[in-house]
């Protein structure tokens, strides 16, 4: 096999403008069609290739200048969401501290709600203890003086005469009597 380009520079091998024929040689007439046909594709193509690779150039410049703004205004978005934010955690932290105040305020109020009832309960607790005790004070007395009475009355009963009970009697309906005659 012969080198291709020894084929392609070497002119005397190539038959005579006078002839028409068909090379048989593969790789020589391949080359050649190569050649041929890349030469007419840099000459044709390459104001295409130009126009081509000058738009794919502008639509990447395009896009960059896009994206760029585009991060421009996420940039600027994502500032104005930092400044909300911040704003509402602001507000949240005013809403935290007003809300613990409230409820501390609370806290003291049911204190102090919870501390008159106990108060008033112990009052009413007293009240009751001391009326009880009034009231087995004022039972007591009664039965003693109703002992006391009973006694009495069988002890005179026992010692009273016909004769001592009208003396007794007498005297009383005599102290009455004036005391009526004093009230008159």
């Amino acid at each position: 096999m012969k080198n291709g380009t020894e084929s392609f520079v070497s002119l005397g091998h190539w038959p005579l403008a006078g002839s028409f024929g068909f090379n048989t040689d593969i790789l020589a007439t391949n080359l050649i069609n190569l050649s041929v046909v890349f030469g007419v594709l840099i000459f044709f193509g390459k104001g295409v290739l130009s126009d081509l690779l000058d738009n794919r150039k502008q639509r990447i410049v395009t896009t960059i200048r896009n994206s760029e703004e585009l991060q421009g205004g996420a940039i600027e978005q994502l500032e104005k969401a930092r400044a909300r934010l911040r704003k509402v955690e602001m507000e949240a932290d005013q809403y935290r501290a007003k809300g613990y105040s409230e409820i501390e305020q609370e806290r003291v109020d049911l204190i102090r709600s919870t501390s008159k009832t106990l108060e008033q309960l112990e009052n009413y607790k007293n009240e009751t203890i001391n009326f009880e005790q009034q009231t087995a004070i004022t039972q007591v007395r009664q039965r003693v003086l109703q002992r006391a009475l009973q006694g009495a009355l069988g002890t005179l009963n026992s010692c009273l005469t016909d004769e001592l009970h009208l003396h007794t009697v007498s005297a009383n309906i005599a102290m009455f009597s004036a005391m009526k005659e004093k009230m008159d």
